[in-house]
Protein backbone atom coordinates (compact mmCIF):
# COMPACT_ATOMS: atom_id res chain seq x y z
CA UNK A 1 0.00 0.00 0.00
CA UNK A 2 1.17 3.67 -0.75
CA UNK A 3 0.19 6.28 1.59
CA UNK A 4 0.31 9.87 0.80
CA UNK A 5 -0.01 12.46 3.97
CA UNK A 6 -1.06 15.80 3.84
CA UNK A 7 -2.59 18.82 5.66
CA UNK A 8 0.35 20.01 7.69
CA UNK A 9 1.60 23.91 8.21
CA UNK A 10 2.20 25.89 10.94
CA UNK A 11 -0.46 27.51 13.78
CA UNK A 12 -0.10 29.43 16.96
CA UNK A 13 -0.34 26.89 20.16
CA UNK A 14 -3.52 26.52 21.11
CA UNK A 15 -4.81 26.15 17.45
CA UNK A 16 -5.71 23.12 15.69
CA UNK A 17 -4.94 21.41 12.22
CA UNK A 18 -5.92 17.83 10.73
CA UNK A 19 -3.76 15.81 9.27
CA UNK A 20 -4.89 12.98 6.21
CA UNK A 21 -3.18 10.16 5.23
CA UNK A 22 -5.06 8.68 1.87
CA UNK A 23 -3.92 5.05 1.09
CA UNK A 24 -3.59 3.15 -2.63
CA UNK A 25 -5.14 0.18 -3.39
CA UNK A 26 -7.73 -1.89 -2.08
CA UNK A 27 -7.01 -3.44 0.99
CA UNK A 28 -6.75 -0.73 3.32
CA UNK A 29 -9.36 -1.78 5.77
CA UNK A 30 -7.06 -5.17 6.01
CA UNK A 31 -4.08 -2.92 7.88
CA UNK A 32 -3.63 -0.98 10.95
CA UNK A 33 -2.97 2.78 10.79
CA UNK A 34 -1.13 4.93 13.01
CA UNK A 35 0.52 8.46 13.16
CA UNK A 36 4.44 8.83 14.01
CA UNK A 37 6.12 12.45 14.43
CA UNK A 38 9.93 12.75 14.65
CA UNK A 39 11.26 15.90 15.66
CA UNK A 40 14.55 17.97 14.57
CA UNK A 41 17.30 15.53 16.25
CA UNK A 42 14.99 13.00 17.84
CA UNK A 43 13.93 9.58 17.32
CA UNK A 44 10.74 9.00 15.20
CA UNK A 45 8.03 8.43 17.81
CA UNK A 46 4.24 6.72 17.92
CA UNK A 47 1.73 9.76 18.45
CA UNK A 48 -1.86 7.43 17.77
CA UNK A 49 -2.90 4.15 16.06
CA UNK A 50 -6.30 2.68 15.00
CA UNK A 51 -7.14 -0.59 14.23
CA UNK A 52 -8.57 -2.39 11.12
CA UNK A 53 -12.46 -1.22 11.87
CA UNK A 54 -11.72 1.49 14.62
CA UNK A 55 -11.94 -1.23 17.20
CA UNK A 56 -8.47 -0.21 19.40
CA UNK A 57 -7.19 3.01 19.58
CA UNK A 58 -4.67 4.06 21.19
CA UNK A 59 -2.37 7.50 21.97
CA UNK A 60 0.79 8.54 23.09
CA UNK A 61 0.22 9.90 26.67
CA UNK A 62 1.03 13.64 26.01
CA UNK A 63 -1.93 13.65 23.05
CA UNK A 64 -4.37 12.13 25.25
CA UNK A 65 -7.49 14.18 24.92
CA UNK A 66 -6.00 16.74 21.92
CA UNK A 67 -6.13 14.54 19.40
CA UNK A 68 -8.02 12.07 17.39
CA UNK A 69 -7.57 9.61 14.79
CA UNK A 70 -9.96 8.03 12.34
CA UNK A 71 -10.43 6.63 9.86
CA UNK A 72 -12.49 5.90 6.69
CA UNK A 73 -12.43 2.36 4.82
CA UNK A 74 -14.52 3.53 2.22
CA UNK A 75 -12.42 6.76 1.51
CA UNK A 76 -9.13 4.36 2.48
CA UNK A 77 -8.21 7.91 4.80
CA UNK A 78 -6.99 7.73 7.93
CA UNK A 79 -7.53 11.32 9.60
CA UNK A 80 -5.53 12.77 12.64
CA UNK A 81 -7.60 15.91 14.51
CA UNK A 82 -4.88 17.70 16.37
CA UNK A 83 -6.21 20.42 18.66
CA UNK A 84 -4.74 22.95 21.72
CA UNK A 85 -1.57 22.18 19.70
CA UNK A 86 1.60 22.75 22.10
CA UNK A 87 5.21 23.89 20.73
CA UNK A 88 6.35 20.31 21.60
CA UNK A 89 4.02 19.33 18.80
CA UNK A 90 6.34 20.28 16.31
CA UNK A 91 7.75 17.52 13.98
CA UNK A 92 7.22 15.47 10.35
CA UNK A 93 4.35 13.84 10.92
CA UNK A 94 4.06 10.47 9.30
CA UNK A 95 1.44 8.01 8.46
CA UNK A 96 1.80 4.03 8.62
CA UNK A 97 0.34 1.25 7.90
CA UNK A 98 1.29 -2.02 9.43
CA UNK A 99 -0.34 -5.50 9.59
CA UNK A 100 -0.14 -6.98 13.05
CA UNK A 101 2.02 -6.86 16.54
CA UNK A 102 2.68 -3.71 18.92
CA UNK A 103 0.90 -0.49 17.76
CA UNK A 104 2.71 2.04 19.23
CA UNK A 105 6.11 0.18 17.66
CA UNK A 106 8.08 1.62 14.66
CA UNK A 107 9.40 -1.78 13.72
CA UNK A 108 5.11 -3.28 13.22
CA UNK A 109 4.77 -0.76 10.58
CA UNK A 110 5.83 -2.15 6.89
CA UNK A 111 4.41 0.89 5.43
CA UNK A 112 5.27 4.94 5.64
CA UNK A 113 3.85 7.92 3.90
CA UNK A 114 6.24 11.13 2.94
CA UNK A 115 5.33 12.94 5.91
CA UNK A 116 4.15 16.27 6.38
CA UNK A 117 5.53 19.07 8.87
CA UNK A 118 3.84 20.65 11.47
CA UNK A 119 5.10 23.62 13.13
CA UNK A 120 3.86 25.36 16.15
CA UNK A 121 4.91 28.62 16.94
CA UNK A 122 4.48 30.02 20.55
Amino acid sequence: VQLQASGGGLVQAGGSLTLSCVASGRTFSSYIMGWFRQAPGKEREFVAAITWRGGTIVYEDAVKGRFTISRDNAKNTVTLQMNSLKVEDTGVYYCAAGSRGELVRVSMYDNWGQGTLVTVSS
